[in-house]
């Protein structure tokens, strides 16, 4: 691999915000994740997870409910009292409606997806229709006397369960009315006065109601009979999961699983079992099986629990072959079930995403500045130094250390969706949903001063990228919209920027830009798998890559070469040349032998990739737990070879160390692994951010007893 000076970065106070609403499709297999700071996120499990499209939060959209509807249309909901829907393509709201209720506190489409329900603070439930271009307001329901804080439809469309506080009501919804009203009981931990909280209700094909409060419990009715058929005492605690019977209102069965609110459920499209999440972290599995081997009847039992979270789970979903999680933590848990899962592999994996797969670290090498983005601000620091010298794997001691050079906040409610600083150090741009900034920095000894360039256009607001040229007098800005401008800067500002139009009218927002260092080249992905080089100098059109069934998650033209490297979120690794339109021979050579299969198991995607400035030869990429060099010059390693090889002895012979040579060298001593960068031909920048450092700004846990204490 060679050897580096690595300046190991741990001062990147990066927290990811908490989970609040998950939204699972099954018709295309991708999963909708809302956080509290309003920020929504597309996942495409098909892709092995990659988080392929987001939306930046807002300080006044705060999330309480997310779906999808029919078409492929997604929909949220919150305290501010609007329903938003996003524009998937342009990757921007679309619109926003207000209900007219207050805060909106839950929110369900119809089996059909042709009909929107909320439920607001005021008691009302009410029914939008779902039309190709927007929602349309239809009606009211019958009003009830507190908030509507989960709502379910029947998988026939034909009644709605709304939970509230004490109560679940049972409507009619063809006609609004409500026909059934079913008391909770209030009883917790002793005490009877106590409100109960309906926090999530779900609706079976029977008639079945499901019901998970702030008294723990998962409650089950007997929609034949509406009698009891059996208490499950499964903890000590006073919290349950309760299943009620729609048409005759009675408790059918009664859970008791946790000493703490019951803050989510989720069923399975098969309802033959469903998932729960408590507010001190742990997840529980249900399934319907048989009472015995040879009867017919079948009883809800608890079958699993699950403990992967460290703080509550405020949001839960139920794929065909995975349990999916969310919370205060900020993790994103998938739990694959063993059952329904073929084949035993990656796709047999736990998985627990906690970073967003795109950059939020961009460097200036040149003066060794480190750009890191926040929601609402930037910090721009200068790495430190020394002058020590030691053997391989020493820990150096600074004669000088990282300096905090800028904290440059943005005005408005709005989140910052991209940022960047030029390879030299002196601009530094950045854009909301409604803002472009441009910078110019001036640095005198010690000192920096930032100067706003004023003025800028209108058509850059909503960048979604922004990159710099190597040479630090163009910047490239990839909008919503399609649109790929080029801005040339000067000392006093830019010069009226200049654009290559989208391909055919189409409107395709573009998440991945790369530059050649020469300037001449621009490579683009858009928010599906293509990309698109384009040639500056004629701003036209060069190229386009053939396409690919995985999206792209990183790539990067090499210099001197001009071949563009492409990393898939399959794992897949391709190099295209640019001059002569084609995959280069190392690339074919790879696509015939095929990678080894513990790298093709990776289940975190690759997000950065770049080049040594000495050595064409060599390619460094990286994912969260691992960086990677890659020497094309050495053969691949296949499937009986080590793939993580550790360095051979220094007594082994040449022909030894030949032997055992491959071409990838990789490193997992540096996780979890924000940016991975060479400043020099000698020297390697890695960002760290270390799980506990995150855990250790969250709220406090619930504390749980344990035996013994």
């Amino acid at each position: 691999m060679g050897e580096f000076n690595v300046h190991r970065v741990r001062f990147f106070n990066y927290v990811p915000s908490g989970i609040r609403c998950v939204a699972y499709n099954n018709q295309s297999n991708r999963l909708a994740v809302s956080r509290t700071d309003g920020t929504v996120e597309i996942y495409n499990l098909s892709a092995n997870y990659f988080q392929e499209k987001f939306f930046p939060g807002h300080e006044s959209r705060a999330t309480e409910a997310l779906c999808w509807a029919k078409g492929q249309r997604l929909f949220s909901a919150g305290l501010n009292g609007e329903i938003i829907e996003y524009d998937l393509q342009a990757l921007t709201i679309k619109y926003a409606v207000d209900a007219f209720g207050g805060p909106i506190w839950s929110m369900a489409a119809s089996p059909s997806g042709s009909q929107l329900l909320v439920g607001c603070e005021d008691g009302s439930v009410k029914l939008f229709q779902i039309t190709p271009d927007k929602i349309q307001f239809e009606r009211n329901f019958d009003r009830q006397k507190s908030r509507i804080l989960s709502l379910s439809w029947h998988p026939a469309g034909t009644h709605v369960a709304a939970g509230s506080i004490d109560y679940i009501s049972v409507f009619d919804s063809k006609s609004g009315s409500a026909i059934g009203k079913m008391l909770v009981d209030r009883q917790y931990m002793g005490v009877s006065k106590r409100k109960c909280i309906i926090w999530g209700v779900a609706f079976l094909s029977d008639g079945t109601v499901i019901s998970v409060d702030s008294a723990g419990k998962v409650q089950i009715w007997d929609s034949a009979t509406g009698t009891l058929m059996k208490n499950h005492l499964v903890s000590n605690a006073d919290v349950k999961v309760q299943i009620w019977d729609s048409a005759t209102g009675t408790l059918m069965k009664n859970h008791l699983v946790s000493n703490a609110d019951v803050q989510s459920i989720a069923v399975s499209p098969q309802e033959d079992s469903f998932v729960v999440g408590t507010a001190e972290g742990t997840v529980f599995h249900f399934q319907l099986v048989s009472v015995t081997s040879s009867s017919s009847e079948k009883q809800w039992v608890r079958t699993k629990p699950f403990q992967h979270h460290t703080h509550g789970v405020r949001a839960v979903a139920h794929s065909p072959t995975a349990l999916i999680s969310g919370g205060t933590d900020t993790h994103l848990v998938i739990r694959p079930l063993m059952e329904k899962v073929e084949v035993k592999n990656y796709d047999a994996a736990l998985r627990k995403i906690t970073f967003p797969h795109r950059r939020l670290v961009s460097c200036a090498k040149k003066k060794q500045l480190l750009l890191f983005q926040f929601a609402h601000h930037l910090e721009l620091w200068r790495l430190g130094s020394t002058v020590a010298t030691g053997k391989n794997g020493d820990t150096l001691p600074l004669s000088k250390n990282a300096d905090h050079l800028l904290h440059l906040k943005t005005k408005g409610p709005e989140n910052i969706i991209c940022s960047c600083i030029s390879p030299c150090g002196g601009w530094i741009a950045c854009s909301t949903a409604s803002r472009f900034f441009l910078y110019r920095l001036n640095y005198e000894h010690d000192n920096i001063s930032l100067q706003r360039v004023s003025k800028m256009p209108v058509f850059l607001r909503s960048a979604l990228q922004i990159l710099f040229s190597e040479d630090s007098t163009k910047l490239f800005v990839a909008s919503n919209q399609g649109s790929l401008r080029v801005i040339r800067l000067q000392e006093g500002g830019f010069t009226h920027p200049r654009a290559f139009q989208p391909q055919s009218g189409t409107v395709q927002s573009m998440c991945l830009l790369a530059v050649s260092p020469d300037g001449n080249w621009l490579a683009a992905s858009g928010s599906s798998a293509g990309v698109h080089v384009y040639n500056v100098k004629q701003l036209k059109l060069h190229c386009t890559v053939p396409a690919y069934n995985f999206p792209v998650t990183a790539l990067a033209i090499a210099p001197n070469t001009n071949n563009l490297v492409i990393a898939h979120s399959d794992q897949q690794v391709f190099e295209y040349s640019i001059p002569d339109k084609q995959y280069t021979e190392w690339s074919r050579t790879v696509q015939k032998q095929g990678f080894h299969h513990l790298w093709l198991q990776r289940d975190t995607p690759i997000t950065h990739i770049s080049f040594h400035p000495k050595r064409p030869m060599h390619i460094l990429l990286h994912d969260t737990y691992m960086f990677c060099l890659i020497d094309k010059s050495l053969p691949l390693p296949n499937d009986k070879t080590l793939l993580y090889n550790p360095l051979p002895p220094t007594n082994e012979s040449d022909v030894i160390r030949r032997r055992t040579a491959h071409a990838f060298k990789i490193s997992k001593k540096y996780k979890p692994l924000l940016f991975v960068d060479l400043l020099d031909e000698k020297t390697l920048v890695a960002v760290e951010r270390p799980l506990d450092d995150i855990v250790a700004q969250l709220p406090p846990p619930i504390k749980k007893k344990k035996f013994g204490t």
